[in-house]
């Protein structure tokens, strides 16, 4: 069975910008509002919406993620913390670490932000967590 796209309607499309106003947002309150139809058309379920549905959606969704970043931004963790979490987060033991920073009591100083990352050292780690290296230094 072949699934064909279903067409797009430039008008129908255009009725939903209308009626939506999507724009910068530039208050909590345009945030919320944006949200709120969001929350609608994800309500609908995605096998339900129309393609013109759909591609306001995503709309939405960029504008209310760009909003969020810049008026919410996370913190960077720091590279003790991410370490922490990541030997957590994949069972394993600071001795994992042994290879990658030296000898058992430079893990423990490093784990414990007793002592700094060396850009080898923070090389090693992505290389052995397969993350970016500016997540260790």
């Amino acid at each position: 069975m072949i699934v064909t796209e279903p067409e797009f309607d430039g008008r129908a499309y255009g009725r939903l910008l209308m009626k939506t106003h999507p724009g910068v947002i530039k208050t909590d309150a345009e945030n919320d509002r944006l949200l709120a139809i969001v929350e609608s058309l994800m309500a609908k379920g995605e096998e339900r919406l129309s393609a013109e549905e759909d591609t306001l959606l995503e709309l939405l969704l960029n504008l209310i993620h760009d909003y969020e970043r810049q008026c919410y931004p996370i913190p960077p963790s720091p590279p003790n913390e991410m370490i922490g979490y990541l030997i957590e987060q994949r069972g394993l033991t600071p001795t994992d670490l042994i290879p990658l920073l030296g000898c058992k009591s430079r893990v423990a100083e490093v784990l414990s932000a007793k002592r700094g990352i060396s850009k080898v050292q923070a090389k090693n780690l992505a290389a052995y967590f397969e993350a970016g290296v500016e997540l260790f230094l």
